[in-house]
């Protein structure tokens, strides 16, 4: 059987499909407000990383899903980034995986059977590797493929880490380097060379379970994942549901060499101009920004780094936990600190 590219089947991928942040917005605010009961710790309120329901003094249930179009060509790899990518929302909770659901669609007529199976091979190996079980799901035939989990998970509800419990003061700590978005667009356009390739899959098949220490962490107050949105794009939603704003210099950002150069050439996703159009409004650069470095802070990630406040006391253990566990360009990039004027924003400055 000849090799086949999945990326020929999509019109995107990854988490560069997701709905732009400003229509999300809009449609979000048309829908209506559903029952809301007093174990719901977490629901849709601040765009947080996923669903969180008491079940008992010390335990909560951790609900998430996440899937979309293939981001590689490879299936293989294509299962094991999209699961990866859907367990991250439970770490960036503090929580710990318990099982998955495979939610699977296939356009039937043009993939043969082993081209498929080897998608969900890739990510049951994931799950595996996270200690859990695929325990079902659902399957459809479509037009693109797509390929996602359910995921479930169990945290104490006192180690909830949500998005809007930051706290002025707070020093904001990346844990995986950005670019991932330009390295995707540089595979569609046949310019990225296997040493890229190779970075590309390894950063997007690492498994954030870091998250699950970070959140026993004393001073750690807020996590989320850096996805299709971006890294401004998910600051601002951790500004936001914390009335803050951040400071992020740009000095200190890890960045991928390869994208980089990739995005100087313009080498970049659509995704990173419907980022920018949806919340371009609420972020500043302190001495104008060049283009590339807009698409980059704007760059989809797929299966992004944990974007982490905490205390200023709390860093060292912070980097500390991020390293040990194999992320070797975590870093402390910027800062949180109260709102001035009434909208939240994220500043980005030189150094």
């Amino acid at each position: 059987m000849e090799p086949i590219a999945l990326t020929q089947f999509s019109h995107g991928g990854g988490c560069g499909c997701k709905i732009a942040p400003g229509l999300l917005a809009e449609i979000l605010a048309r829908a209506p407000q559903g029952l809301v009961p007093p174990e719901l710790l977490v629901g849709t309120e601040t765009s947080d990383d996923a669903a969180v329901y008491r079940l008992n003094d010390s335990q909560a249930l951790v609900a998430t899903t996440d899937f979309f179009t293939p981001i590689v060509d490879d299936p293989y790899d294509f299962g094991r980034i999209a699961a990866a990518n859907a367990l991250s929302d439970i770490y960036a909770m503090g929580g710990t995986p318990i099982l998955a659901l495979a939610l699977v669609g296939m356009p039937i007529a043009k993939l043969p059977p082993e081209v498929i199976g080897r998608v969900l091979e890739g990510g049951a190996s994931i799950c595996r590797e996270a200690g859990i079980p695929i325990a079902g799901g659902h399957s459809i035939d479509v037009l693109e493929p797509i390929y996602g989990l359910v995921g479930l998970g169990l945290v104490h509800p006192d180690r909830v880490r949500r998005n809007a419990d930051a706290q002025a003061g707070d020093v904001l700590v990346l844990g995986k380097p950005l670019g991932v978005g330009v390295l995707s667009a540089a595979l569609r356009k046949g310019l990225l060379d296997a040493a890229g390739h190779a970075e590309m899959i390894r950063l997007t098949t690492q498994l954030n379970r870091v998250g699950t220490t970070l959140a026993s962490l004393p001073g750690v107050h807020a996590m989320t994942d850096v996805t299709g949105f971006g890294l401004a794009g998910h600051l601002l939603e951790i500004c936001r549901g914390s009335t803050l704003s951040a400071e992020v210099r740009w000095a200190d950002l890890p960045l991928i060499d390869t994208a980089v150069a990739f995005a100087k050439q313009g080498v970049v996703t659509g995704a990173s101009a419907r980022n920018w159009n949806g919340y371009g409004a609420n972020i500043d650069w302190a001495a104008g920004e060049a283009g590339w470095q807009r698409d980059l802070a704007a760059d989809p990630q797929t299966s992004g780094g944990l974007l982490v406040s905490c205390s200023v006391d709390a860093v060292a253990s912070v980097l500390g936990a991020f390293h040990a566990a194999g992320f070797d360009r975590a870093a402390a990039i910027g800062s949180l600190h109260a709102n001035a004027a009434a909208n939240s924003t994220v500043r980005f400055v030189d150094r």
